[in-house]
């Protein structure tokens, strides 16, 4: 984890076409994504992952441009769905506390299959999926539903992390093996045990204060009376 470095020099230094980009936001909708998220997790805790993306590539412009299906509601344009945008809408640290990106060691044509998956959805703008995400949600308590078809699933829609592993799938990589595609979370991506490397940048470690007051009571409690004083 490189815990001194800015948003924009973590993710410059870390890009690379195919490679998969996670973050956690500051707003009450990445919040509650990331609570829902607990069941994955290996304490409980809520994720520290909230939405996830694909790298495409750095343009003329100078930019990293990142493909993704997101919920956009900034400049009062409202977009929904899978769409392109630049790298730098992640680099305020205090949007986005958490940001991650993932190296799965693409080869050249693994590489090839995932961007052009991600630009063949681009260009049928398929729309973000509310209740695909709702239906994921639902499955993380059974492993019998995540093993099956979404029961929200929806034609022409797709949510972020199910669109990555739409992506990935096209190069022959499922992240968590058997689990269908749209009950893919963010956090299953980066915990996933397919080899790669993680690198992070986590400033929101996503353990609330009456569960750090709980921690730190029963701590207390279990203590000697003796090496409280």
């Amino acid at each position: 984890m490189e815990s001194q470095t800015g948003n924009a020099a973590f993710l410059e230094k870390h890009a690379a076409p195919g490679r998969i980009g996670l973050c956690a936001g500051s707003d009450l909708t990445s919040k509650m994504i990331r609570k829902a998220q607990a069941p994955l997790t290996a304490d409980g805790h809520r994720s520290q992952w909230s939405h996830v993306f694909i790298f495409n590539e750095r343009r003329v412009d100078g930019h990293w441009w990142v493909i993704e299906s997101d919920l956009d509601f900034r400049y009062r344009q409202i977009r929904v769905g899978v769409q392109e945008n630049r790298l730098n809408r992640y680099f305020d640290a205090e949007k986005f506390p958490n940001v991650a990106v993932l190296d799965f060691g693409l080869d050249p044509d693994q590489m090839l299959k995932v961007q052009t998956a991600a630009l063949e959805l681009l260009a049928g703008l398929p729309s973000y999926s509310i209740s695909e995400l709702a239906g994921t949600v639902m499955a993380m308590y059974s492993r019998r539903l995540r093993r099956r078809k979404n029961l929200l699933e929806k034609d022409g829609a797709v949510f972020c992390s199910a669109m990555v592993q739409h992506c990935y799938a096209a190069a022959g990589i499922e992240f968590i093996p058997g689990v269908h595609d749209k009950n893919i979370a963010p956090h299953d991506i980066i915990d996933s045990e397919v080899p790669h490397q993680s690198h992070s940048l986590i400033r929101d470690l996503g353990v609330s204060h009456l569960r750090q007051l709980a921690h730190q009571t029963a701590e207390l409690l279990e203590t000697p009376i003796e090496n409280l004083f």
